[in-house]
């Protein structure tokens, strides 16, 4: 009789906690954008000093992309909002020629390419693994969302960011408020 409280009360508990998680996700609406007032206050060094794999497992530095306009997307396999804006960031990467897009997996090599024979990504594509976390947070992913995406200046630094499903309309017109 004392097992069947007691497993009641921690149904009531994972109920409650549950419930409460809930409320906090949707008082804090993890879809909002979020505009960086002072984009200096975040630096970019630890994603142009970073090595990274790419599809076909190779290691490339990440400073090749200075000095160019940058979508940095991370993203991972298993995530679907992630997956549902693949098709409008390959729209988006064909008609727009001012700003480099380039996905960021927090995946493994083989999740990836698996991933990818099915919905392909037109995009520079590149694999982080766990390592993605860290460097998302270095650029201003403090709520550790997926997917996470960031727009870098020529002059690295960090225009805007986004939390969660990046849609075409939201980004173009960021883009037009910041590059024009």
């Amino acid at each position: 009789m004392k097992k069947n409280i007691k497993f009641i009360l921690l149904l009531v508990f994972i109920a409650i906690v549950a419930g409460f998680s809930g409320y906090l996700m949707k008082k804090n609406n993890l879809n909002d954008e979020l505009i960086i007032s002072d984009p200096t206050d975040i630096s970019t060094a630890s994603l142009f000093n970073a090595n990274i794999m790419d599809n076909s497992g190779e290691i490339i530095s990440f400073s090749k992309f200075e000095g160019q306009w940058l979508l940095i997307n991370f993203w991972a396999t298993w995530c679907a909002p992630c997956r549902e804006e693949i098709p409008e960031l390959n729209e988006f990467s064909h008609k727009n020629k001012t700003i480099q897009t380039i996905a960021i997996a927090i995946d493994d090599l083989e999740s990836v390419n698996k991933f990818t024979k099915k919905i392909p990504i037109e995009y520079l594509s590149f694999i982080a693994e766990n390592e993605g976390v860290q460097l998302s947070q270095s650029l201003g992913n403090e709520r550790g969302v997926l997917p996470f995406s960031v727009i870098i200046s020529p002059e690295k630094k960090i225009e805007k960011v986004f939390y969660g499903r990046l849609k075409l309309n939201q980004l173009n017109q960021a883009l037009n408020s910041i590059i024009h």
